[in-house]
């Protein structure tokens, strides 16, 4: 069989800072920017890999929740229990500090792990939680 990952998906709650996250910050390619109902749907994707995306998606556009869920949803969103997304760099001391310096959230610095990888952790602008690992070279 072959399959490969063509596109994740994670929610947003304000378009402009995740722009800032994930284009300037970690310098991800924007690769698609639509408006539709007053919201924004935003396609990123690392350099080189065009078959690969991350799809940052308007909270409120989630179909078929309820207010309650939404709120549920959202109140996860913010502590960074909702969504996870992990990435690997061959640069991780450069990576993280260009987050750093972004001003980007820290919720761990680069340390070796029990189970072998060197990573940090970041959220986003909405709370996602993202992990970066130290790629072999």
């Amino acid at each position: 069989m072959d399959i490969t990952i063509h596109a994740s998906f994670l929610p947003h709650n304000d378009p402009e800072a995740a722009l800032g996250f994930y284009r300037d910050a970690l310098g991800l390619e924007v690769r698609n920017d639509v408006g539709y109902q007053g919201r924004r749907w935003i396609t990123v994707g690392p350099a080189g890999q065009p078959d690969t995306s991350i799809v940052l998606h308007p909270v409120d556009a989630m179909p078929g929740l309820t207010e309650d869920e939404r709120r549920t949803v959202t109140e996860m969103m913010a502590k960074g229990t909702l969504a996870n997304l992990l990435l690997a760099t061959p640069d991780l001391a450069g990576v993280f500090a260009k987050l750093e310096a972004a001003g980007a959230e820290i919720a761990q610095e680069p340390a070796d792990q029990p189970y072998g990888v060197r990573d940090c952790a970041v959220r986003d602008p909405a709370g996602n939680m993202i992990r970066i690992q130290q790629k072999a070279r």
